[in-house]
């Protein structure tokens, strides 16, 4: 374990030092006309090659971020004759859009939902390559950086819905892997974005985070890198794709240890991971997210809470007007809302006993599917997935009876 974790070591140090000079963003909210833009975009990279029509949009939420998303058609379709339901797809943690697309077009959620009728959607979280920045701060600006997954959930996600919702007058189904989950349990339990959904598929789900077991996560916990380094050094922006950390990761994985070695230490051991695909995945992987990000997971995986995040003592008074900060309550989540879950047994971020957590706060009953070898990447990885998790997903769906055109 020493090596991966010196290696993880000098990847996080890089990460915060450094920030990714060479992606423009730009502004407003508009649907942009496929090759009019200078700028590489998830659908020239990695869906229109694979033959699939396809369409950028930005949107900006409240409080001034630039945020992108992708509409994707089957491969013989239109994308304004599209007649199946809107369904949004929520990368996790340290990943962005790409992450439904990695696999080969039969292997792959994006592709395997737009073949069976879906109206795709892609969300990006703010920070990532795939978004837009911001109306007035620089992603330079220790400001652009101040959000958790608070703020993904409450403005990120609630302006995807809104805005899918808005365009295609019809409630959006929501799948959301990793943080995408968490993003979905918390945006869920707001009435006026639960409103606009269908149904929910969360893949390897988190909310409660304590009973993590990933060795190379609990050691950062217990070191408190999150206050000791990130903290006290006043890094904001946590991003291994700068030049440096690029060039690091390259070095490390040839030389010193196997890449593949330090994401089982995060995740667990994912068994059916397509090896072919390796240099694919870390060509688009992994994206910036906020040190404040990390610092608030981080405080879960201490607390054992789903709360806001903790300022401390005097500063929760000033923000929240209390000592410590307000938890999200999931029996908010409305009881008619259909649920689905799948969770693996070698999934160490998705831990069975705090899902259990999560599950006895929910006022409905989700339908789990259980996968004995999966780990938290097989979800969206894996080269059984279509069998093991896209297809009873779908089933779950279409046995909802809410239209007609699948």
């Amino acid at each position: 374990m020493a090596k991966p974790l010196l290696a993880l070591m000098f990847l996080l140090y890089f990460a915060l030092h450094a920030t990714d000079d060479s992606y423009d963003r730009s502004a407003d909210h508009s649907i942009l006309p496929r090759g009019s833009s200078e700028q590489k975009t998830l659908c020239s990279q990695l869906v229109e090659p694979a033959g699939y029509p396809c369409e950028e949009h930005k949107i900006q939420t409240k409080d001034g971020f630039l945020l992108g998303l992708q509409r994707v058609s089957s491969y013989d379709g239109d994308l304004k004759e599209i007649q199946g339901p809107p369904i949004l797809l929520l990368h996790g943690l340290l990943m962005a859009g790409d992450a439904w697309f990695l696999n080969s077009a039969d292997q792959s959620l994006g592709f395997i939902l737009a073949d069976n009728g879906f109206d795709v959607w892609i969300g990006n979280v703010r920070g990532t390559r795939w978004s837009h920045g911001h109306i007035s701060l620089s992603e330079h600006e220790k400001k652009f950086w101040n959000w958790s997954w608070e703020e993904l959930a409450l403005y990120d996600l609630a302006e995807m819905i809104d805005y899918i919702n808005s365009l295609t007058d019809r409630k959006v189904y929501v799948v959301g892997h990793s943080q995408g989950t968490i993003m979905s349990f918390v945006a869920l339990s707001q009435p006026d974005i639960a409103k606009k959904v269908e149904a929910a598929a969360l893949l390897g789900p988190i909310s409660y985070l304590d009973h993590i077991t990933a060795p190379l996560v609990r050691l950062m916990v217990d070191l408190h890198l999150d206050t000791q380094m990130i903290l006290a050094m006043g890094f904001h922006e946590l991003n291994f794709k700068s030049d440096w950390g690029t060039d690091l990761l390259d070095m490390l994985c040839d030389q010193l240890v196997n890449c593949i070695d330090i994401l089982s230490l995060i995740t667990g051991k994912n068994c059916y991971l397509n090896g072919s695909r390796f240099d694919i995945f870390f060509e688009y992987e992994p994206h910036p997210t906020s040190a404040k990000n990390l610092r608030h997971l981080f405080q879960m995986i201490r607390k054992g809470t789903l709360s806001r995040y903790d300022y401390g003592l005097l500063n929760n008074l000033r923000v929240y007007g209390r000592s410590k900060p307000p938890a999200f309550d999931l029996r908010r989540i409305p009881k008619s809302l259909p649920l689905w879950m799948a969770y693996g047994g070698n999934d160490e971020l998705s831990d069975w006993t705090d899902l259990q957590h999560t599950i006895k706060e929910l006022d409905s009953v989700p339908e789990l599917v259980y996968l004995e070898n999966y780990g938290h990447v097989d979800f969206i990885l894996s080269v059984r997935a279509k069998e093991d998790v896209y297809d009873p997903m779908i089933k779950f769906i279409k046995s909802l009876g809410k239209f007609s055109s699948l």
